[in-house]
């Protein structure tokens, strides 16, 4: 149907515009996108309504079909408590905007996102924090992207035990030109025994990992990287890091992960930013593509403020010879964990870190007939193997509860937080024995 202000649905200007690039339908440009994942129909959308009540009143049919129940979803996007004052902040019209800010319209979103890298550097013990990326997914791809520029390889090992949505982002946005090979899991549901040459760009980790163990074999792989000039790239989630031991200190040298759980709500799948961080080597900073705030002197001599540094390196300045394509920053979550991490401190981080350790544990035991892994540490998230995953998701919704995210036909992720009440959890394990009973 053509559209009278879209230029490009009238056919002849499609025709002409798809001739220019060289291929003869749309439908070429989502050639990446598998099968399984598109809709393959019009979208079942209403007639148009004729008055906006009656699409409030539309939407408002929508909402109420939601369900309250007790949720032990997780699996990347994590329900933490958000203090007010995050959701205040970010909502004041001066940071609320996705993007990064310029120098004439700034408003102080420059310090607020230097005071947020200077405190997310301290926590993760790195030198140098970008300003944050879209989310955790493309923070991992971006960091291997790095690894490959840097050691000028083009091939990475990545931990088998990583979920299925972010293994297939990274097969995208490495593609076509960075090769992935995958590592075993071993029975612990750590990373198993890996081997590696002098043709690897990095090995990839995480920790906690999807099944929310939490590595201790990081030094180990760290030797093994740098042993063959490859470099150690771990992906870590930055709540958990009051407790567990930054990834810098035993040897990554790029560290990456998503700061969903620094004061954003789940919000129907998020609130997400990636972050990306390293020590102050300049041939490493240099192959970041995203900004970088910092102190940086002014026009006046002597003077300084905060802002851009080391601006050369991004497509901002280099265009299309960037390293990447950058863009519009989840800068307003940037701001948004910066007053979180200022409200906790390093005590608030270290005790909300080990009541979530506890409360995993404590919800393990409670459902230790199923547990995996039970010999290994747990950070907020742990997997229980049952007779049919599917069947007891409906069981336990029928109950009025999420009982956690299914990974396989077998397998249930279960996440475990500092809002899960032992009650709460003495009712997930009651409500599973009843339902496999």
């Amino acid at each position: 149907m053509t559209h009278p202000y879209i230029p490009n649905a009238e056919p002849g200007v499609r025709a002409e515009m798809l001739a220019a690039i060289g291929v003869e339908s749309v439908e070429e440009f989502y050639a990446d996108i598998p099968a399984e994942l598109r809709l393959g129909r019009p979208l079942d959308l209403p007639a148009p309504f004729v008055a906006e009540q009656d699409l409030i009143r539309h939407m408002d049919g929508l909402f109420g079909r939601n369900r309250q129940a007790l949720s032990f979803l997780g699996h990347g996007c994590y329900p933490h408590h958000v203090p007010a004052v995050c959701d205040e902040v970010n909502s004041r019209s001066e940071f609320l905007t996705a993007y990064a800010g310029e120098p004439y319209e700034d408003h102080g979103r420059f310090q607020a996102l230097f005071e947020y890298v200077s405190m997310m550097g301290e926590l993760l013990e790195m030198d140098v924090v970008n300003v944050p990326t879209y989310d955790g997914f493309q923070a991992s791809g971006t960091a291997l992207r790095m690894a490959a520029r840097y050691t000028k390889r083009n091939k990475v090992l990545i931990t088998g035990a990583i979920g299925a949505d972010k293994l297939s982002k990274l097969r995208d946005f490495l593609a076509p030109d960075i090769a992935i090979e995958l590592a075993p899991v071993g029975a612990d549901g750590e990373i198993g025994e890996v081997a590696i040459d002098g043709t690897y760009a990095a090995i990839y980790l995480e920790t906690p990992n999807v099944y929310g163990v939490v590595e201790t074999r990081g030094k180990e792989l760290a030797e093994l990287a740098h042993a063959h000039g490859a470099l150690l790239v771990v992906s870590a989630d930055p709540i958990s890091l009051g407790v567990l031991a930054p990834p810098a200190a035993y040897g990554a040298d790029i560290v990456c992960g998503d700061i969903q759980s620094l004061g954003m709500h789940q919000s129907f799948g998020g609130g997400h930013a990636g972050f990306i961080a390293t020590q102050d080597h300049e041939p490493l900073v240099a192959e970041f593509p995203s900004r970088l705030f910092g102190i940086a002197p002014t026009k006046v001599p002597g003077e300084y403020g905060f802002g851009d540094v080391y601006y050369d390196r991004t497509s901002f300045a280099l265009r299309e010879e960037g390293k990447e394509w950058v863009g519009t920053a989840a800068a307003l979550w940037g701001i948004t964990a910066g007053v979180y991490l200022a409200l906790m401190g390093p005590n608030g981080m270290r005790e909300l870190g080990e009541t979530v350790l506890a409360r995993t544990r404590y919800a393990m035991d409670a459902l230790a007939p199923y547990t995996l892994h039970t010999d290994a540490i747990h950070f907020r998230e742990f997997a229980i193997r049952v007779p049919d995953a599917q069947a007891l998701l409906d069981g336990l919704l029928a109950r009025d509860i999420f009982g956690g995210v299914r990974l396989d036909d077998t397998t249930v992720l279960v996440c475990v937080t500092e809002r899960h009440s032992i009650d709460d959890i003495d009712r997930l394990a009651a409500a599973v024995k009843e339902v496999l009973a």
